[in-house]
């Protein structure tokens, strides 16, 4: 099977009166002080470099004194909101306001530091885009992780997700000779790629996920976390829900390959969609609720639809997914056929 580009300029697609209601009704939707567009009233940019001093997508955004002690009350109060219930925490502030003009979402990171020890912490302003939050609903309730995330009008905040970089960590493995468990990476990996499929989640390189180690006895205990969920069943190719098809992800598939047996790999794969049906009975009301919205939604093309129930019809060697007309219909599909619903 051939693989098929990405579409890096993929349109935004509105919030529509149907996931705004959705969104309203789960306490996602709710008032903030300000929006993106507040933030592009920067009066100029100063590209930042990383500890080593190489260059990053990343520049800092320097405003107007005038318009300084708005924009950080409003983004503390923007934090608080995220993090708690919006109740005020003293000595919060902020520390830096950085704009990335790459990819889709153009997002703004938000650094919060804590004046009394100095802690920090970050999350992001985006333009708001419907696929975006149909990914971090459907991530909230199919993975491990639970997601915070708010929107409102055009705006979408988000989190910081907490991991080193899958491209870092491979230079740090390759390069350093940083130690790591194979077995228990290679399994996560086999994991994470069970889950964006069941969920159709593309666009998984290295660079659009985070592993996150946590130390067990004597050994290190690995989690692989999305952080970009802009390509929420948008693509046509199958290839693109699996992040083990990606040369970025190379490092991950050989690990897998040189550390499981086959007869391990169908385990661990049944093993996720045991865990991904327990995880769908237990929001199965809002989880349904979703996905009807995103079946009277468009988040995708024509093109996009027809080509990928062809796909799906073949890899499942069933026939029932001509019937689906949108990517909705095909999403809840999947996940039935996957999970055997």
């Amino acid at each position: 099977m051939k693989f098929n580009h990405i579409a890096y300029k993929k349109p935004f697609f509105k919030i529509n009166n149907a996931l705004n209601e959705y969104l309203i009704k789960h306490s996602i939707s709710i008032e903030i002080p300000l929006q993106y567009e507040d933030l592009l009233r920067y009066t100029s940019l100063v590209p930042l470099a990383d500890n080593n001093g190489k260059p990053t997508l990343w520049n800092r955004a320097l405003y107007n004194v005038n318009e300084i002690d708005f924009l950080y009350a409003s983004l503390v109060e923007i934090y608080r909101l995220l993090i708690s219930d919006g109740s005020k925490v003293d000595y919060l502030t902020v520390d830096g306001i950085d704009y990335c003009s790459y990819g889709n979402s153009k997002p703004f990171r938000i650094k919060i530091i804590n004046q009394i020890n100095d802690n920090y912490d970050y999350y992001y302003i985006k333009i708001a885009d419907a696929s975006r939050v149909y990914g971090l609903e459907l991530e909230h309730h199919f993975s491990p992780n639970k997601m915070h995330y708010i929107y409102y009008k055009d705006t979408l905040i988000e989190e910081h997700i907490i991991g080193v970089p899958g491209d870092q960590f491979i230079e740090e493995v390759t390069s350093k000779h940083r130690e790591i468990n194979n077995v228990r990476l290679a399994k996560e990996f086999v994991k994470f790629n069970e889950r964006c499929f069941v969920r159709l989640l593309g666009d998984m390189r290295a660079y659009n996920f985070v592993i996150v180690i946590t130390q067990d006895f004597d050994k290190e205990q690995y989690r692989i976390r999305a952080i970009d969920f802009d390509q929420q069943s948008y693509e046509k190719s199958l290839k693109i829900y699996l992040p083990q098809f990606y040369k970025d992800n190379l490092f991950f598939v050989q690990l897998t390959q040189n550390s499981l047996s086959l007869q391990a790999i169908e385990q661990y794969q049944q093993e996720e969609k045991s865990l991904l049906r327990k995880r769908y009975f237990n929001g199965k009301n809002q989880i349904d609720q979703l996905v009807n919205v995103l079946k009277k939604d468009k988040v995708s093309t024509e093109e996009h639809v027809q080509f990928l129930r062809q796909e799906l019809n073949k890899y499942h060697h069933l026939p029932t997914f001509n019937t689906c007309k949108n990517m909705g219909e095909i999403l809840e599909l999947n996940i039935k056929t996957m999970l055997e619903l």
